[in-house]
């Protein structure tokens, strides 16, 4: 009689197959050895075990499915749903006829060792915010990166990719890698709108798009065409990203903190501060996570329109939500009051230093002429490339199949935090690819904090970096680019630097 089981773990028996608990010769798989429910979850501990230790290497070919499954007398689902979450983890990878190879394996746990009740002394701070605070964390090495904003690069959609630039170079003539316009290929200008159209209900028109290397090369052209015009003071969200600060600092605007609450920038004291502008990320603020209220949103449609205000609006993750309803943009509503910014840096990876800014009409060409000035335009393969992705609905589906991967590693880092650190308020967990945690203020100085986690190799961003005023301490935790096993194992070593070890539970308990 077969035992067979379904990826969910239930059993049941068909009088073909091997008999059941025979086993396989590969890595001698017995699933005799396997807990009675949760076949699927055994033979991922196993191949991952195979993994770390060595028994597995990369380019190692694992067993067909149905090879695998006949041998070991359980359904194909259960090798399926194992190999599934192996391939999610980043570990193996479809090789066409080859079937399915190992590319990468889990770095080897260091050996547990007594962990002190208070946090340790780090070996050296984390630097000071300047300019450089984001090379030099970069650089750190770390055994757990919950860099927040960083997407998962391992599902960069490497195929589609190539077969959209080999389509690309052969369909497009031979005049479309020449110099073009400093705006932005056509192709992808037409397709952004559409692109916008679809997610975030911005009705434009190819010529307001201008592509830009990124979001911080937008706001270095913005600066240099609000300057000129006696625009000195952008307003910005506090808590609200040092990146963006560090950025229009640079190019000499001066930055006025406004505060932000449960339901976004605080307008009454926007309109208050003076300032003439603000930078806002209204979908999904950073750091804290929470969406712009509907009562604030017409408030500042008012500051716009009747004092004349322009808004930056910052939209850098607005696709990826999970657990409410989509939220338009800003841009949508006050075309000529909001610059919008957007870019592939989160939907696909940062390294491609492709992103997209709506100006109103009477900034549009101070910005062109910043852009034929800094770089004549941004590569133009890469943008070909990425228009043949967005316009044949393959940016869509990889957008699509990364939010399910998303979810599930947001839950596991919502599920650890709540089971080791449970006085921790988590924030923003709704959308986006971070979350922020805060504690009760005797936990002290945020900065410390994230050079003691540095120092057992988790590496987050403080709070306090974040803040241009003191407030209550905390972290900021990406979650995207990590497995859920991980992303357990991160928290779980976060919480001893919090708060020590847990006590061990006694036999039975």
């Amino acid at each position: 009689m077969e035992r067979s089981i379904d990826g969910a773990g239930n059993r049941s028996e068909t009088p073909t197959g091997p008999p059941p608990g025979s086993g396989t010769d590969f890595l001698q798989l017995d699933p005799a050895q396997a807990p009675r429910h949760g076949l699927a979850d055994w033979l991922t501990d196993q191949l991952r075990s195979a993994l770390v230790d060595g028994r597995l290497r990369p380019g190692a070919t694992l067993p067909a499915t149905r090879t695998l499954a006949a041998e070991l007398g359980v359904s194909r689902g259960v090798v399926t749903e194992a190999y599934r979450r192996l391939a999610e983890d980043g570990h193996v990878a479809g090789a066409g006829r080859r079937g399915t190879v190992v590319v990468a394996v889990p770095p080897r746990a260091a050996a547990p060792g007594p962990v002190p009740a208070a946090p340790p002394r780090f070996p050296a701070p984390l630097p000071a915010p300047d300019q450089e605070v984001f090379d030099a964390l970069r650089a750190a090495p770390a055994t757990w990166d919950l860099t927040p904003g960083t997407p998962d690069l391992g599902a960069f959609p490497r195929a589609a990719w190539l077969r959209a630039e080999r389509a690309a170079l052969d369909g497009d003539p031979a005049a479309a890698l020449g110099y073009g316009d400093p705006r932005g290929a056509p192709e992808l200008r037409q397709a952004v709108t559409a692109w916008l159209a679809r997610t975030r209900g911005i009705r434009a028109a190819p010529d307001e798009v201008l592509i830009v290397s990124g979001a911080a090369q937008a706001l270095g052209l913005l600066a240099q065409a609000l300057l000129p015009t006696g625009l000195r003071t952008l307003a910005v969200e506090d808590p609200g990203s040092l990146g963006s600060r560090q950025a229009v600092r640079h190019w000499g605007m001066e930055t006025l903190p406004v505060p932000v609450d449960e339901d976004g920038i605080l307008v009454r004291e926007l309109c208050a501060s003076g300032a003439p502008a603000a930078m806002l990320t209204p979908a999904h603020q950073f750091p804290m996570g929470v969406v712009l209220a509907g009562a604030r949103r017409r408030e500042l449609r008012r500051w716009a329109e009747s004092d004349g205000g322009l808004i930056v609006e910052d939209d850098y993750d607005a696709e990826h939500r999970y657990d409410r309803p989509p939220t338009p943009a800003l841009r949508a509503m006050l075309p000529e009051h909001v610059v919008y910014l957007g870019s592939a840096s989160k939907l696909l990876a940062p390294g491609l230093r492709i992103g997209w800014l709506l100006a109103p009409r009477r900034l549009r060409e101070p910005l062109i002429e910043a852009k034929r000035y800094a770089d004549l335009g941004s590569p133009v393969l890469p943008q070909l490339v990425l228009a043949r992705l967005m316009t044949s609905g393959a940016l869509e589906r990889h957008w699509r199949q990364l939010r399910s991967r998303h979810r599930r590693r947001r839950d596991a880092m919502v599920d650890a935090l709540g089971a080791r650190l449970p006085d921790a308020r988590v924030h923003g967990a709704a959308a986006g690819l971070h979350l922020t945690v805060t504690f009760p203020d005797t936990a002290g100085d945020d900065v410390a904090l994230a050079a003691a986690a540095l120092a057992r190799g988790v590496k987050v961003h403080p709070l306090g970096w974040h803040r241009c005023r003191p407030g209550t301490p905390g972290l900021v935790l990406g979650y995207a680019a990590t497995p859920p096993t991980r992303l357990t194992e991160a928290v779980t070593t976060l919480a001893h630097t919090l708060t020590g070890p847990p006590r061990s539970s006694p036999p039975g308990a």
